[in-house]
C-alpha cells in the first residue's frame, strides 16, 4: 500500500479568486435578503420595504375626519398624484385612508375619529427603495395642518 500525502487539496477543495467572489457575492445577498422585508403600512396593507426603521407620524386634530381627510387629498395632489383611496374592511365610515407618491415617495395616510370631536391622521412615508423617509411624512403633516388653518 502506497501512502500519498497531499498539502494542497485540489479539485472540491481549490480555493481561487472566482470561487472566493461567488461566495462573497452570496454571503451581500443573503445579508440583503434578512434585511429587507414586509411591512404594515397607515392604510392597513403590507409593503416591501426595510424594517425596523421609523417612517410614521401621528397628529390629532379638533376637525371632523371629513375636513382631516380633504386636507389630506389637497395636500398630496398638491405636492404629487394620489394612487388609491380605501376605506378598511375592518373598520366604520369614521377611518379613510390613501395611498399617494411625493417626490417618488410612497405616502400613506390614515385618518380615524378618536371621538367626535378629535380626529387622529397617520403620515407613512418610503422612499422608492423601501427606507423610512421622515423628513417627507413631517412635511405633508405639516402642510395638512396648515390646509386645515384656512
Amino acid at each position: 500500500m502506497k501512502m500519498r500525502i497531499v498539502l494542497d487539496g485540489g479539485g472540491d477543495f481549490d480555493c481561487n479568486a472566482a470561487n472566493m467572489k461567488k461566495i462573497i457575492f452570496a454571503g451581500i445577498a443573503g445579508i440583503a435578503i434578512v434585511t429587507a422585508g414586509c411591512i404594515s403600512t397607515a392604510t392597513g396593507t403590507h409593503t416591501a420595504a426595510v424594517p425596523f426603521q421609523k417612517d410614521t407620524l401621528v397628529g390629532r386634530y379638533e376637525r371632523t375626519v371629513d375636513q382631516v381627510y380633504q386636507a389630506s387629498v389637497q395636500v398630496v395632489q398638491n405636492d404629487g398624484v394620489i394612487v388609491t383611496e380605501y376605506i378598511p374592511h375592518d373598520s366604520t365610515n369614521s377611518v379613510r385612508s390613501l395611498l399617494g407618491k411625493v417626490n417618488q415617495d410612497k405616502v400613506w395616510i390614515r385618518v380615524e375619529a378618536v371621538d367626535p370631536k378629535i380626529t387622529q391622521i397617520t403620515v407613512q412615508a418610503r422612499t422608492q427603495y423601501g427606507v423610512s423617509d421622515l423628513d417627507v411624512a413631517h412635511e405633508l403633516d405639516k402642510e395638512i395642518a396648515l390646509q386645515l388653518a384656512h
